[in-house]
Parts: structure tokens; sequence; C-alpha cells
């Protein structure tokens, strides 16, 4: 996902501000549900997105690829601060008319101020036109696999989870959906890049984050930086690092019941994230 916020914005690098009645324009209904759960904005998740800041145009009008910073709603007014990813080069709105309907963008949207969120991997889209470059890690290799939109991935500790595990699988594979853990296969021989085959392919990655595994940080950062849907799950927010306590974090008993409420949990946030 992505947001999209046609305004001012590419001017100051900085902040900008929005009409708040025009958010969630041009976007699906179950968007805008998610993103107001109890009929209050999560600014914290639209924050977490990547977000393409555009001028009204469709010719050689600058647009940006960027991240909020802050956003807040004063009146009838959404202020929001914003930097730009220095690593991906400024776009004409011209280049991104001609990408509308890989980006779900319909032509009104080129001559109207609002903020919308498009269910699109902008960063394939840009990729695989050419705009900006992939990573290039060097101590392992990126999937040059596509990703299967079926395929959901748990990164977990391996001892004392079976039970977690069992209970995610059941429900995840009872959903219509393909769930894999990084000892389900075997395909290279070193395992770190079976995880990281296994990221890359996945449409939504699990994260329990419970006894500070470092393995799983591990895993929790490069499926962020991926742009990946990551789920985070943990038996206590206190082995939750700070960088990550501003993100939902769903908490579970490692018991029975415990274990069947948290299956329901990420199921309800699949759905959600897929439109299942």
């Amino acid at each position: 996902m992505f947001n999209l916020i046609v305004a001012g914005g590419t001017r100051s690098n900085r902040q900008d501000t929005l009409d708040a009645s025009r958010i969630f324009e041009y976007t699906d209904d179950w968007i805008r549900d998610a993103f107001r759960p109890d009929g209050n904005i999560d600014f914290i998740r639209l924050c977490s997105l990547p977000t393409f800041f555009m001028e009204e145009g469709t010719a050689n009008e600058v647009a940006r690829l960027g991240w909020l910073s802050r956003v807040q709603q004063v009146g009838r007014e959404l202020r929001f601060q914003y930097a730009f990813d220095a690593d991906i080069p400024p776009i004409t709105n011209g280049e991104i008319y001609d990408l509308a309907d890989e980006l779900q963008m319909a032509d009104f949207e080129f001559s109207r101020n609002h903020w919308a969120i498009k269910d699109v991997d902008l960063g394939y889209v840009l990729l695989k036109n050419r705009f900006g470059s992939a990573p290039r890690p060097t101590v392992f290799q990126l999937s040059e696999a596509p990703i299967n939109p079926r395929l959901i991935s748990l990164m977990m500790p391996f001892g004392g989870f079976d039970g977690v595990h069992q209970a995610l699988r059941g429900a995840i594979e009872a959903a219509g959906f393909e769930c894999r853990r990084a000892d389900d296969f075997w395909q290279h021989s070193h395992i770190m890049q079976d995880i990281i085959e296994l990221i890359c392919t996945s449409q939504i990655v699990v994260c329990d984050l419970s006894g500070k595994n470092p393995n799983v940080f591990y895993e929790a950062g490069i499926a962020h930086t991926l742009g990946k849907e990551v789920i985070l799950i943990t038996q206590s927010m206190d082995d939750v690092p700070f960088d990550l306590k501003a993100l939902r974090c769903i908490t579970y008993l490692n018991n029975g019941e415990g274990q069947a409420r948290l299956a329901s949990e990420v199921i309800n946030r699949i759905a959600t994230v897929t439109g299942m």
C-alpha cells in the first residue's frame, strides 16, 4: 500500500496542509475502514506507508516519493510533515500518468487536491518501470522470484513455539492461504538465504517478538525494509523494543485459549490487508 497526496507538496520537503474532508478520496471502502477502525483516523499507520507527493497536473510537474513523519488534524485542516527518499529521483506527473492503471489512479486524481490510499506494491511498480534501484545487500542475496499473494510467512524462535506455530498455520491454511516457516523447506546451503527467499516472496510476514529473539528482530527489520506488510505478535509488550512500540502489536497468552485467540486476530488482520 501507499499514500497518494496531491497538494502543494514537493516544494518545501518539510510540511504541507490539506482539507481534512479530502482524505480517503479515491480510496476503496475496505481500506478506508481499516485506517479508521473506531471512527478516528489512524495517523500512526498512515505514517508507516510510503507516500507519493504530487502537485496537480499530467505533464512536467515534479512528484517525489517519501515518508510522513507526523500528521495532525487541526479543525478542518490536516497538517503533515514529511521528507523525501533521497534514493528515489524525482518523477514527473506525466510519467506517473503513464502508470495510472498500475497505480490504480483515476484521471480526476491528477486535477484535484486529495489524499488517497492505494492497495498497490509501489516499490514493485517503480522498479519494474526502472524508477529507483533495488537494495543491494552484501551479506545475502534478495530473491528475484515473484511475490506469492497467498503466502504468509512466520518468523519466530523454533524452540518452545510449536503450539503457536500450529495454531497460526492451521488458521491461515483454513482461510485459503499458504503458511510457511524457514524450517519447512531447504533450498540453499545457508539457512539465512532460505529465510530471505521466504520474506521476499511472502505477501505478509508475521513476526513473533516474544523472548526478544535477535534473529526475529533481524528478520522483522529486513521485512520492513523491503516494504512488506508485517504483523507483529508477542507474549509480552516488555519484549518489544522502543523502535517498534509505535506499531500495532498483537499480544497473546501461550496456552490453548490464547493461541486460538491469537490465530483469530492474525486472520482478521490478514483479511483487512488482503481484502479477503
